[in-house]
């Protein structure tokens, strides 16, 4: 039996090497969303703790500088989560891009690997058909063998 050699493997290697990449960078770009948003949940929560305080501080005691430094720090801090929420937005598009990216890879890969597949197919009904064709001859040799040793 012949062997198989698919004459676009090459196609197909490249095609899975980048469905390969396109997976990594889809990992890279969830990790760097799941940072972000973990960077806004901190900054949230200082946030609060600020607020926290500033209601404590006017409670207590009427410190006036030490409230209008925790007025400040809650507007530093609402810039900051402003800014952070900016950054979760970006690393959300750039999730989606990726997803987007693999989705393809993925779709171009398995045309290629059905590519494949049929050409397998193809190649595996070609040689069954010369196999029979082989056994077809040998039958009919040996069959006008035996009729002319028998005459």
């Amino acid at each position: 039996m012949a062997k198989f050699i698919y004459r676009m493997q090459s196609i197909l290697d490249i095609k899975e090497k980048m469905e390969e990449q396109a997976k990594m960078d889809f990992a890279a770009a969830r990790m760097r969303l799941d940072e972000e948003e973990e960077k806004l949940k901190l900054l949230w929560e200082r946030k609060a703790g600020y607020e926290e305080q500033g209601r404590n501080l006017q409670k207590d005691s009427l410190k006036v500088l030490d409230i209008l430094g925790n007025r400040d720090a809650i507007s530093i801090i609402k810039e900051y989560i402003a800014f952070q929420e900016l950054q979760v937005e970006r690393a959300e598009k750039q999730l989606e891009e990726a997803r987007y990216k693999l989705q393809v890879a993925m779709q171009e890969s398995k045309t290629h690997e059905k590519l494949r597949e049929k050409a397998f197919e193809v190649f595996m009904h070609e040689e069954n058909a010369r196999e029979a064709k082989e056994i077809d001859e040998l039958t009919s040799y040996t069959h006008g063998r035996k009729q002319e040793s028998g005459s």
